[in-house]
């Protein structure tokens, strides 16, 4: 018989509070990824769209859209993380975006696990919070969020009802 091992995140046990988890690859973004996820979320901010005017601006070109950023920084924590061990995303806060992220560069995700506890009110289930840190290539961090979600436990999410 041929062992099958699939993908997933973590379960609510496997999570460790303080450990780094480095997600990878990182991904550069584009300005086709700016204009596609700006013009798609109605979002007409020049500081997106138009070069000319936005060199005339502090930054002296484009930025990255920050929800684009943002969406981009918890998706690269997915495979790693949640997928298919996630119940809900409860919330995000503390989003801040202290270095613009321009086309061409790369961001790259890490999470630590700030606090876990298990539900009161759901067995099998626990409230996970994160804090994730997004980097361009050199280093500089241009978001970070806190994230909050709603996992599964292993024995819950794998035994049979």
């Amino acid at each position: 018989m041929t062992r099958v091992v699939e993908q997933r995140g973590l379960y609510f046990d496997e999570l460790e509070e303080g450990v780094i988890y480095a997600h990878k690859p990182g991904r550069t973004v584009t300005e086709a990824d700016n204009v596609l996820f700006t013009t798609m979320t109605m979002n007409t901010q020049a500081l997106h769209l138009d070069a000319a005017w936005s060199s005339t601006q502090p930054f002296g070109q484009r930025l990255m859209n920050s929800m684009f950023t943002l969406s981009t920084m918890v998706g690269q924590s997915v495979t790693q993380l949640t997928q298919g061990t996630i119940i809900a995303q409860l919330g995000l806060t503390d989003v801040t975006f202290p270095h613009p992220l321009y086309h061409g560069d790369t961001l790259y995700t890490e999470t630590v696990i700030t606090e876990k506890r298990l539900s009161s009110s759901r067995p099998g289930q626990g409230v996970v919070t994160m804090q994730h840190t997004g980097r361009n290539q050199d280093g500089s961090v241009v978001a970070l969020a806190t994230r909050t979600c709603l996992m599964w436990t292993k024995e819950a999410h794998t035994t049979p009802s």
